[in-house]
Order: structure tokens, then C-alpha cells, then sequence
């Protein structure tokens, strides 16, 4: 030490000598933490497809304020409810020309653009379950087959899917469907694909968007519906005009989510949002698991409260589905070279995909009806 020390310094000194050592270590921790400028916050307006009350435009949110909150406030995006900015089936062309920044729906919505968009949703997907259906997306070739499609109808988007959906149900009835004669005939409201399948089946089909399905049921334009789960079902108003619900279905097994962005909007963020993105969509389809199970399995109670008389949709019912559909693929795969090759793709992973689930999983009801069924010990 010199003999001028710290402690022997003069008052105006020692403040010198802290103030340089104060600089350098912010000058060592600048080096070693960069500073994040604080640009501008970047806006994106998305929209649904699905009325402000659904559960849907609830799991839009969730998505929306994970983006938000990881961005800290370098990115926001607002979601407004279906609508608001253009219909529901319309959302695709408005994120395209850059109407909307973004969007929240489903793939099988844009189905009239190219039928083998359906086929992320509609169907039995080879008897994949929602969750293998996103597997076969993100790893099994078919995220590049949607930008493959996209590509070909002249959409310049960047989608991402998640949010595997639990199986829906068959629908929404004044009586129940005891045999596949009685869908002949029927005025029936569902879309994508399911439109073939019950054209197919002999119903009059009409696939209206979300929130004008219950007010068609009520005023008898339609004769039955469906659209998704427990929740939305409730919230929709289902069963104001309805007291009949088939339970299980192949029409729609295996959807999922879909977020839309404009490509030019979405490319101009810095790599950081994009990172950011990407890793909140892969979150929000955890928690929207999650989220369903426990809502769903909540609001079936309530319905069933309300009057609610459920069925399982019969065997020969469920038959006619799949030999509707199989009618469905070898016509589409004739006049639509990209139908069969997303089917060809899903038909492969599906094959080992299944059978190594098949063989695994454990069936899961013996242990739940040991405990619950009929004749399980009280606890």
C-alpha cells in the first residue's frame, strides 16, 4: 500500500478513489451482462375465431399473455374475439394481406382453400390421438407438408400448432342417435372434413362458425350440432336448446390449435421474439392440457346438472364414421396430389407411433373403475 492509503486520504480523495472503483466494476459488469436497449414495444392485433366467452378465446389469451410477459415489454400482442375485425372463416386471408397482424383458430377452418387442410383435425388420423396428431406435426413431417399447402394457395403466413383438443363429441341433439339411419336426413352443423363425412352419412350439412350455432339450433334450422368440448358447449349455450349429447366421435379426434402470423410482420422481429414465440407456444400447449381437463371435467358435472342426458355414440354409428371416411381419402387423394401426401405421411408415423403406444400404455380404466366403478370399496 502507498503511503497516500485510503484511509489516510483526504475526504475529496477517498470520494475520487470510490467513484473510479465504482466505475469499473459497472464498467466489468457491463462486459459481462449487455445491456437490452429499450426499443420501441412492437404491437401485434391478432383475432380469434371464437366468441369472447369461449374457452377458446380464453386459451388465445393465455397464449397472448405468455408472449407478453416473457417479452417484457418489447412485444404485446392484443387478441380481439372473433368478428371483431373479420369473420370467424375469414382469418387466414386477413393475417395473409396484413388485415391482422395475427390470428388464433384451427386448421381445418381453411379448409375451402385446399381439402387436405382438414386433415389437422378432421378424421380419425389413423386412430392417432390429439396429442400423437402434434407429434406426427412437429416431427413426423407435417409441419413442412401445412407450409407445403400454404405455400401452393399462395398464403404467406407462419403457423404454429398446439393445443391437442380432447376427442368431441358426436354432438348436440333433440333425441339421441340410436343407429346411423337416423343422421339421414338430418339438419347438422360441423365443419372441415366432417362435412364430407356427413354428407356421406346422408345429412344436410351446414358448417356455421361458432357463436351462430346455438341460435340456428333454437330457431330449428338446424336439427343438431356440434362443435367442441364441456366448457365451450356450456358457455355456447348448448344445453338451452338441447338436452340430448352423443359422447365420442371420429368426425374430429385429433385437433388442435392453430397461431397464425403475417410473415412479414413475424420474420421483421428480432431472432430474441421470435425465440420467444415459439417457446410460448410449446408452454401455452401444456397449460391448455391442463387447463381443459380441469374445466372440462368440471363443467360436464354442471351440464348434467342443468338436465343434461349424455349417451355414448353406439358402435354401428361410429362404424359408418370410418366407412364414410374411407370413402372420403380415396376420393380426395384422386383429385388432390397433397391430400394423399399428408395422408401417406400420417398413415406411417401412425403405424409405429401406435402400435408403440398400444404396447405400452397401461389400460388405464381397470384401475380407475376398481376404485369407482360399480362395486368399488367406499373409501
Amino acid at each position: 500500500m502507498s503511503k497516500t492509503s485510503s484511509k489516510a486520504a483526504k475526504p475529496s480523495q477517498r470520494r475520487s478513489f470510490l467513484k473510479q472503483a465504482t466505475a469499473g466494476a459497472v464498467g466489468a459488469g457491463a462486459a459481462a451482462f449487455p445491456m437490452v436497449s429499450s426499443a420501441q414495444t412492437v404491437s401485434l392485433r391478432f383475432q380469434s375465431t371464437w366468441p369472447a366467452k369461449d374457452i377458446f378465446h380464453e386459451f388465445a389469451n393465455d397464449f397472448a399473455k405468455k408472449v407478453n410477459d416473457m417479452a417484457g415489454g418489447r412485444l404485446k400482442i392484443e387478441v380481439l374475439p372473433a368478428g371483431a375485425v373479420v369473420p370467424a372463416f375469414q382469418l387466414l386471408e386477413a393475417v395473409n394481406k396484413g388485415t391482422l397482424d395475427g390470428g388464433h383458430g384451427v386448421v381445418a377452418y381453411h379448409y375451402g382453400k385446399n381439402s387436405a387442410l382438414a386433415l389437422w383435425g378432421s378424421g380419425p388420423a389413423f386412430g392417432m390421438d390429439p396429442n400423437m396428431v402434434l407429434a406426427w406435426h412437429y416431427y413426423g413431417g407435417g409441419k413442412a407438408l401445412l407450409e407445403e399447402i400454404y405455400k401452393s394457395i399462395n398464403m404467406d403466413v407462419v403457423s404454429f400448432l398446439y393445443g391437442p383438443m380432447p376427442t368431441q363429441p358426436f354432438g348436440w341433439f333433440k333425441k339421441p342417435i340410436a343407429k346411423p339411419e337416423d343422421i339421414k336426413g338430418l339438419k347438422f352443423r360441423t365443419v372441415g372434413l366432417a362435412v364430407d363425412m356427413y354428407t356421406d352419412m346422408g345429412a344436410a350439412v351446414n358448417p356455421l362458425p361458432g357463436g351462430e350455432i346455438v341460435p340456428a339450433l333454437d330457431r330449428g334450422l338446424i336439427d343438431g350440432a356440434e362443435f367442441n368440448n364441456a366448457s365451450s358447449d356450456r358457455v355456447l349455450g348448448f344445453p338451452d336448446v338441447a338436452k340430448v349429447c352423443m359422447l365420442q366421435s371420429f368426425h374430429q379426434s385429433g385437433e388442435q390449435f392453430e397461431v397464425l402470423f403475417n410473415k412479414g410482420k413475424y420474420t421483421s422481429l428480432p431472432a430474441e421474439l421470435r425465440a420467444i414465440i415459439d417457446y410460448a407456444v410449446q408452454a401455452a400447449s401444456a397449460d391448455m392440457s391442463w387447463k381443459a381437463i380441469e374445466r372440462n371435467s368440471q363443467d360436464y358435472i354442471e351440464l348434467k346438472k342443468a338436465g343434461v342426458k349424455f349417451y355414448k355414440t353406439p358402435d354401428s354409428v361410429l362404424r359408418a364414421q370410418l366407412d364414410a371416411w374411407d370413402k372420403i381419402m380415396e376420393k380426395k387423394s384422386a383429385e388432390n396430389p397433397l391430400f394423399k401426401k399428408v395422408l401417406d405421411s400420417q398413415r406411417a408415423f401412425a403405424q409405429r407411433a401406435k402400435q408403440w403406444q398400444n404396447d405400452y400404455m397401461v389400460d388405464f380404466n381397470m384401475a380407475y373403475n376398481r376404485y369407482f366403478g360399480r362395486g368399488a370399496k367406499k373409501g
